[in-house]
């Protein structure tokens, strides 16, 4: 039987179990594979995958192995210029937007309060999840790495973090938005842009005590949801300085 050995690098470890995690691994296979087929073998979705060396060269997916090959994955780059390589995606999207699965629906709305474009409905299954990430050029953010493996992805990111706030640094992190967040541009309900509206326009929808204690208003341009910088404002505030903080 032939084998090949192989090395996954960084945080593509965190698809694999313990024992298997920042070594290389002899993987047996027969038959005509390719080196996306063996990837994919370990648990690993190609989604997540940047560059691939086979005996030191950069090559594609479709690459077929050979016995005695020896294959080193490596997740995407955001600080380390690999452009005298292959990469396997586009430049990260500088301008990112993302559709989130059925699991993520609070990720959503944090998402969106950093001001970042962000889709998310639960009845999106997950032929439309990834319909819409290739037409609209989205990223996929998922708890479901199942989705990550369907061939037709062509950007996605698993999610580790099971707290909503650590997912919601995570991906600060993951695609460096640092310098990206504009707080409270996006309704938090359904990702439409928010602009300043007079008290007066919105007054009779507002409560008593809303109307007593704050003049400054603002309206989604889409649902038409009424926003003040209430004690939810300044819970988000806070949790957006901490992310800025740690970067």
């Amino acid at each position: 039987m032939n084998t090949v050995t192989i090395r996954f690098y960084e945080e593509l470890n965190d698809f694999l179990p313990h024992k298997k995690r920042g070594t290389k691994l002899i993987i047996p296979f027969t038959g005509r594979q390719t080196v996306k087929d063996i990837i994919e073998s370990q648990g690993v979705p190609h989604s997540e995958v940047d560059l691939i060396l086979v005996n030191g060269q950069s090559v594609e997916f479709s690459q077929i192995i050979h016995d005695n090959d020896q294959i080193s994955v490596y997740p995407e780059f955001e600080s380390l210029d690999i452009s005298q390589v292959t990469r396997l995606k586009n430049r990260p999207l500088r301008n990112p937007k993302f559709i989130l699965d059925v699991n993520l629906g609070r990720l959503a709305r944090y998402l969106r309060a950093m001001g970042f474009d962000t889709l998310y409905r639960n009845d999106y299954s997950d032929d439309d999840i990834v319909d819409i990430s290739n037409r609209k050029k989205r990223i996929i953010l998922t708890r479901d790495k199942g989705i990550l493996m369907r061939n037709a992805v062509q950007r996605g990111y698993w999610i580790r973090n099971i707290s909503v706030k650590e997912q919601a640094a995570e991906v600060v992190k993951k695609f460096d938005l640092y310098n990206l967040i504009s707080p409270f541009k996006r309704c938090m309900e359904c990702n439409g842009l928010i602009k300043p509206v007079s008290k007066e326009s919105v007054l009779e929808h507002l409560e008593f005590k809303t109307r007593e204690y704050f003049n400054h208003f603002y309206r989604c341009t889409k649902c038409y949801k009424i926003y003040w910088k209430g004690s939810h404002y300044d819970k988000m505030s806070q949790f957006i300085t901490k992310i800025l903080k740690e970067r």
